[in-house]
């Protein structure tokens, strides 16, 4: 095997198989990604994040690099557009690709509405499945519109693409047996309950860290359904993303290290933990850094801010102690201590556990442990007593 690409994508599923992220279910999915490779659907310019700032990256200058960002690891995005320092559209990590379309359970012949067309290939991968001229796209940005047509066309998929906005969907096609969002919302759209069949299925991301499939009912009067996995995904077009770590920290510098933690970070990393603490702290943002520690073995910290002006980093010690910094006027490792212990208190439900219901005027979070429901609301940010940094 001579080309590089070739290798890159050689590379890239096999390490798909041996983290078993090809769907056993959807064998068609892992044919339709051979049949479309990825670099068919990238731009000429990827970024890639040097801890600092977004940095340009193009095929012309450095093909091996370029090459290799497109074809990252099963769980690494490849961001194709960055606009006001902020990524904006991106080729999906494989393995959510491969997950969602897992979920949207698509047979040949559906009739299919995608909200998010960027680059192209989620779309080229749906009309793989079902078939030519059943699936519409829509896409806001109308550059990335017409590149992602182009693109289409060049690769023999016949997706009808429109600008517009995604939360409205597209009426004009409907009603659809399958609608799919490659972008995150807070809130699905009533539209699309509205233009999918009854019976049909909507696989969404919610909240930036996983994606839901909903069942519409008989009477399209509601769409139900569990969480699927966990992942990031960016938010819709003009949604205020606020402030990443390193600003909140400029704008709010920390004291010293004088609290103490009474859990240890490193339990933080526990996926379902952390969806629930999204449901309840919507606000708050968690991550997870590794590194070595002097003395041998591994150092954690966990990462909390609000992407406004408060933010804390708690710290795992070899003595078995985890210490807290904080900048800022909310005490978030308090909050989430309090989030902590209501998940531990309903009997620490995993991530699949967790569904959401839609209907014309509310949509609801559930956990559903041996046949008892119960609903999950945000708690309210508590307010920082007078003088508390």
């Amino acid at each position: 095997m001579s080309d590089p690409l070739e290798q890159h994508i050689a590379r890239q599923d096999a390490a798909m198989v041996e983290a078993g992220c090809w769907p056993a279910d959807s064998p068609w999915v892992r044919s339709a990604v051979a049949a479309l490779p990825r670099h068919h659907f990238a731009p000429e310019v990827v970024w890639s994040w040097d801890g600092a700032r977004w940095e340009a990256v193009a095929r012309g200058v450095d093909e091996e690099r370029w090459a290799s960002l497109v074809y990252g690891g099963p769980y690494d995005a490849a961001v194709t557009q960055v606009e006001d320092g902020l990524p904006s559209s991106s080729l999906s990590c494989p393995s959510v690709v491969a997950d969602m379309l897992d979920s949207l359970r698509l047979d040949a012949g559906h009739r299919v509405l995608e909200l998010g067309t960027g680059t192209g290939w989620n779309a080229a991968l749906l009309a793989y499945r079902a078939g030519p001229g059943r699936v519409t796209s829509v896409e806001v940005d109308p550059g990335l519109a017409a590149e992602a047509s182009g693109r289409l066309a060049d690769a023999g998929a016949d997706v009808a693409v429109h600008v517009g906005d995604g939360a409205a969907g597209w009426p004009q096609a409907g009603p659809f047996d399958r609608v799919i969002a490659t972008y995150a919302v807070e809130t699905v759209p009533w539209a699309w309950v509205v233009q999918t069949r009854p019976g049909g299925r909507i696989v969404a991301p919610w909240g930036r860290l996983g994606h839901v499939a909903l069942t519409v009912s008989d009477d399209g009067a509601s769409a139900e359904g569990w969480v699927q996995g966990l992942g990031m995904f960016m938010p819709a077009r003009g949604v205020d993303q606020g402030l990443e770590l390193h600003q909140v920290r400029e704008r709010s510098p920390g004291g010293s290290t004088t609290a103490v933690f009474d859990r240890a970070a490193a339990g933080l990393a526990d996926a379902s933990l952390l969806f629930a603490l999204r449901v309840l702290l919507p606000d708050v943002r968690v991550s997870i850094a590794t590194g070595p520690r002097s003395g041998g073995g591994a150092a954690v910290a966990a990462w909390l801010h609000d992407a406004h002006s408060s933010w804390a980093r708690l710290t795992d010690h070899p003595d078995g102690r985890t210490t807290v910094e904080r900048g800022g006027p909310r005490r978030l490792d308090e909050e989430i201590t309090t989030g902590w212990d209501r998940w531990e208190k309903v009997g620490r439900p995993s991530l699949y556990d967790f569904g959401m219901t839609r209907t014309e005027h509310e949509q609801c979070i559930w956990s559903e442990v041996d046949g008892v429901r119960q609903r999950w609301e945000p708690t309210p940010a508590p307010r920082p007593a007078p003088g508390a940094a």
